[in-house]
Formats: structure tokens, C-alpha cells, sequence
């Protein structure tokens, strides 16, 4: 079989611009993988260095740890949070004259509550000869005796802080 000479230099024409097409794929790829291997060094640094990999493998440890210990973090504060509550840090002092011939607002009323308005009233009445003191037990914010005025405005004075 013969190939007629025109068809035969077209295909010659076709069969070298497939090779050209073909060298230069192989160049472009030449020089992508030298840059991927150069690129690799970087990440791979030297013998006395530090690579950038294990550099990157260490923070990504050290930030799981770091959530670790927030996650406990978060549970200590709730449970301190749930031990606050019961503590006693609402506290007021209503200052008065108990008797009409006495200065100075010596007498008083503390009221100190915890979160749920539990506590105590504490009173102390100054006379002229004697003082004479007082606690009532407060259970969510009422007495378990009668409150006197002065003991009612501490408890609500204490019970301020609670609300807010």
C-alpha cells in the first residue's frame, strides 16, 4: 500500500506538530514537578531545622489540648457557679435611731441572703444603758418571725442585688 505524496506530508506535518504538542506537555510538567519537589523541601527544612510539617503536627496537638482544658475549664465554673448560689453575698445594713432620744443611728438591721433570698436578719437595737442583739432567720426572702420595718427594708435592699 502507497500512500499518495500529499497525504503522506500531511501526515508528517500532523505527526511532528503532535510531538512538538507532546514535548511541550512534557516540559510544562517538568517544571511543575520541580516546583513541587522545591516546594516539598521547604516544607521538609533541614537537618538543624524544624520542618514545617512536624511544626504544623505539634500546634494542631497543642490546640486540642487547649480545648481539653476548656472544656474543664467550663465545668469548674459551673460548678463554682452552683456552689455561689448558696453562698451568703447579698448583704444590707439599714441604719436607724431606735429610740427617739438617741443620735447617731447606732442601731441596725443586716440582711444577708443568698441567691434563692435564704439567710438571715441581723439587729442590733443600742439603748442608752444597754444593746441588745437579734437574728431572724430569712427563708426566700420572708422571715421566720416577724420582721420589724427596718429589718423589711434590709431584706429588700439585699433582695436588689438578688433581681439584678
Amino acid at each position: 500500500m502507497s500512500l499518495d505524496p500529499t497525504a503522506r506530508d500531511v501526515l508528517v506535518i500532523v505527526g511532528v506538530a503532535l510531538g512538538a504538542v507532546a514535548l511541550l506537555l512534557a516540559l510544562v510538567g517538568l517544571v511543575k514537578i520541580r516546583r513541587m519537589k522545591r516546594d516539598y523541601v521547604l516544607l521538609q527544612a533541614g537537618d538543624d531545622e524544624q520542618s514545617f510539617v512536624a511544626a504544623a503536627a505539634r500546634t494542631t496537638e497543642q490546640v486540642q489540648g487547649l480545648r481539653e482544658q476548656v472544656a474543664g475549664f467550663a465545668t469548674a465554673l459551673e460548678q463554682t457557679r452552683s456552689e455561689l448560689s448558696d453562698a451568703l453575698r447579698h448583704v444590707s445594713v439599714v441604719r436607724y435611731d431606735a429610740f427617739g432620744d438617741l443620735g447617731g443611728r447606732l442601731s441596725f438591721s443586716a440582711a444577708l441572703l443568698d441567691d434563692s433570698g435564704d439567710g438571715l436578719v441581723l439587729t442590733s437595737i443600742h439603748g442608752r444603758t444597754e444593746t441588745r442583739s437579734y437574728i431572724k432567720g430569712v427563708k426566700s426572702g420572708t422571715g421566720d418571725a416577724a420582721l420589724s420595718p427596718e429589718e423589711l427594708q434590709a431584706v429588700s435592699y439585699a433582695l436588689r442585688g438578688v433581681a439584678a
